[in-house]
């Protein structure tokens, strides 16, 4: 579904202006819905879609700015744009400084609403779109991703299986000057070696068996836009050359054509293996890894990212959530928490398949740390080890500390700010009364705790 066929959500105490509001925009042939205060639209986004909020400022007892932070903390990338009666300079900067797209100050034309809600709408299609980014590892990541966005050098995007490649190469091409082409994508190691160089170059009526009629690559749909190459190094060797002359060509040839195509798209290319690894056991070509490795990107696991852990799992409740028949599920402290300390060694894929079962297995609103049946072993690294949820603490340098050190200082600091209550330990933790006392009673023996 596209941003301009979400509704609008407006926020609005004062029944005859939410009214005028709503009036403004049925007019103008948009959806929306309309509510009378921050409670209320807190529980209207846990239960849909919007594609802006539009909100009063002044309003009781959750006023506008309370509900901006709440939506930015919940869903940093939906756009809020504030109304407010009084020019009152302080409670713009407040607001720009929470996060609003912009400050809209009353009485304004109807007109002037739709400009802005239109605007706004678009940058965020367009923009960062199921994007998020609230760990600073994954706002330098962006920021970089947007600068080579501006170019249309090359970009080979590495990172483990599962840390979002595709959502990053998606973020390139919307940010780019080939942002109106098409993205064209093709996972190279998803399809058979006898089909992969007929799918990316095409092919000629009769080229082969069962060519009834000729076929357009990946390549040549892809024309003005930008070619994902997902996982390249799973292509063979002999289909590498052919792939290298094409890239230094920027021309293709398809399979039983004579006549060449002149190319004109942006290539991105990913894997989540040691490239230069691959290069030296003679697996991958060395001067396609140079000719695809103009501008290499990096993306961070998702445990060296913490503080992206619980609003990506958010979004997954409300787009799964919508599917399944569950609108209006969220997370207990305790499951953020359990969610956080993860390793999480699957990445965000992993992240989003414990949300789908844990929405099948909870049987109320809430999503309690026991429906997401985690392995209790399996804690996050050094470098990302949480003292709190939301709270990483990175390892210091020199500190060479292993992971077991650090959970063991994770689990028994925990357990001292609860008082020594296991019970209260285990909710935070979100682990089980049996690891818990299984854990202590090894910390005791090797002369690290005592009762």
């Amino acid at each position: 579904m596209s941003e301009h066929n979400l509704p609008v959500l407006v926020v609005e105490d004062d029944p005859s202006l939410r009214e005028a509001i709503g009036d403004t925009l049925e007019l103008a042939g948009r959806s929306y819905r309309a509510v009378d205060g921050g409670e209320a639209a807190l529980r209207a986004l846990d239960e849909q879609a919007f594609s802006i909020v539009v909100s009063d400022v002044r309003m009781m007892p959750m006023d506008g700015i309370t509900l901006l932070k709440e939506i930015r903390a919940h869903l940093p990338h939906l756009p809020v744009l504030l109304m407010t009666a009084y020019a009152e300079v302080d409670k713009a900067v407040d607001a720009m400084r929470s996060g609003a797209c912009d400050f809209l100050l009353k009485p304004f034309e109807p007109q002037a609403l739709l400009a802005h809600i239109n605007k706004y709408e678009l940058a965020a299609a367009r923009g960062d779109a199921g994007v998020i980014a609230e760990d600073p590892a994954s706002r330098d990541l962006f920021a970089i991703a947007g600068r080579v966005a501006q170019t249309d050098a090359t970009v080979l995007l590495t990172g483990e299986s599962g840390v979002g490649k595709e959502v990053v190469a998606r973020f390139i091409h919307r940010n780019s000057a080939r942002r109106d082409g098409p993205f064209v994508a093709i996972n190279c190691a998803a399809i058979p070696d006898s089909l992969l160089e007929a799918t990316l170059f095409g092919y000629e009526k009769g080229a082969f068996t069962g060519a009834q009629q000729a076929q357009a690559g990946k390549f040549e749909q892809a024309q003005d836009g930008t070619l994902l190459l997902d996982e390249v190094t799973e292509m063979p060797l002999g289909l590498q050359a052919k792939l290298l002359r094409v890239l230094q060509e920027r021309e293709v040839e398809r399979v039983g054509g004579k006549k060449p195509v002149a190319l004109n798209i942006r290539i991105v290319a990913t894997s989540n293996r040691d490239m230069a690894e691959a290069v030296a056991r003679g697996v991958f070509r060395e001067d396609l890894y140079y000719r695809l490795n103009v501008f290499p990107v990096a993306i961070p696991a998702l445990r060296q990212r913490p503080l992206d852990i619980v609003p990506i799992a958010r979004h997954f409740i409300a787009e799964h959530g919508s599917r399944f028949g569950r609108t209006g599920m969220r997370l207990s402290p305790a499951a953020e928490r359990a969610l956080t300390v993860h390793a999480w060694p699957g990445n965000v894929r992993e992240l989003e398949n414990v949300i789908q079962r844990a929405l099948i297995l909870a049987p109320g609103q809430e999503i309690a740390a026991e429906h997401l049946n985690l392995p209790a072993n399996a804690v996050v690294p050094a470098a990302t080890t949480a003292v709190g949820a939301g709270q990483p603490v990175a390892a210091k340098n020199g500190d060479n500390r292993n992971i077991k050190d650090l959970e063991r200082e994770h689990i028994l600091q925990t357990l001292a700010e609860v008082g020594g209550s296991r019970k209260l330990a285990i909710e935070r933790l979100g682990i089980s009364e049996r690891t818990l006392r299984y854990k202590l009673q090894q910390y005791r023996e090797e002369g690290h705790y005592q009762d």
